[in-house]
């Protein structure tokens, strides 16, 4: 996840200094124990992909876990001001014919910290998606997972992906800082859009709330915007944190540090902030949504035919 402008600018601590010492939520203390086998399987691959030292290891491991449930990736190599990236795509299955579905995730992350939260947890969603995707594909779409490099950078990677000619896909679904909290935080792509409404549902279904507004932090679904793409990003946080990260996203930092901004691109950055638990749920519902978005999304296709 892109850091607010001032954190790019290098003054991290001067704005974490300007809030109050207390946060919202306090980093971890201790792991969080997964409950089921699907939370520690997610919480694995988060971890495979966080001790990897650099972000070309990040991307092998990423490659590992694509082969692991079948799935072979390929390479679209790009150049930027900050040197070489490389994207990493791969199919995944439905209609060979059918408009697609792209899902993505930054690998990259910076120095400091593992990147767990920000971004292997993303990434860890997509592969999970990916799985059930594959195993279960979707009626009328036809599934594409990426994984961009040099997000943190800002959005390179994806804005080199649209830029190289790639076919415009039907809705590209973005996943950065997929964490832990109650909420199912959403930028959607567009008030109208049946996204919007199946996440709403499915969110309520698994117990966690959703919050949906433009108003979101800059990630790469920007990037798609820019270019016409439909997009959506997800989050997940706990809702107390929103206002909190909004605000200081638009320069004002709140009295208390949400806890979000004191673990991404900082020391505290690793699997123990994790809650797999909560991931998974987020996890179930994202999938339910767009189970039930590409349903209506057919139907409706079928009818305008009819």
């Amino acid at each position: 996840m892109q850091p607010p402008r001032a954190l790019l600018a290098g003054t991290i601590t001067a704005l974490l200094c300007a809030c109050s010492p207390s946060s919202t939520v306090a980093p971890a203390s201790e792991a969080i124990v997964p409950t089921s086998q699907a939370a520690t399987e997610w919480l694995e691959v988060v971890s495979d992909i966080a001790e990897e030292d650099d972000n070309a290891a990040r991307r092998g491991a990423i490659r590992q876990q694509l082969a692991s449930i079948g799935l072979e990736a390929r390479a679209e190599n790009f150049d930027s001001e900050h040197g070489p990236g490389e994207n990493l795509l791969a199919e995944v299955g439905g209609p060979a014919d059918a408009p697609v579905l792209l899902l993505g995730a930054h690998s990259d992350r910076v120095d400091s910290g593992n990147g767990a939260v920000d971004n292997a947890s993303g990434s860890a969603v997509v592969l999970e998606l990916a799985e059930r995707f594959g195993s279960d594909p979707l009626e009328h779409h036809r599934v594409v997972v990426g994984f961009w490099d040099q997000e943190e950078r800002g959005l390179l990677g994806a804005g080199a992906f649209v830029a190289q000619d790639n076919a415009p896909a039907v809705l590209y679904v973005n996943f950065d800082v997929f964490g832990w909290g109650d909420t199912l935080w959403m930028s959607p792509p567009g008030p109208e859009h049946p996204l919007l409404a199946s996440s709403r549902s499915a969110a309520d279904t698994v117990g966690l709330e959703l919050s949906a507004a433009d108003n979101y932090p800059p990630t790469d679904h920007l990037a798609f915007r820019k270019a016409g793409w439909p997009a959506a990003s997800f989050a997940l946080v706990g809702r107390e944190e929103i206002d909190g990260i909004l605000a200081a996203y638009a320069g004002t930092p709140p009295e208390q540090t949400p806890r979000l901004m004191e673990v991404i691109h900082s020391e505290l950055d690793t699997v123990i902030e994790l809650d797999p638990n909560a991931a998974v749920r987020g996890i179930d519902a994202v999938e339910n949504a767009l189970r039930a978005w590409d349903s209506q999304v057919g139907t409706e296709q079928k009818g305008a035919a009819g």
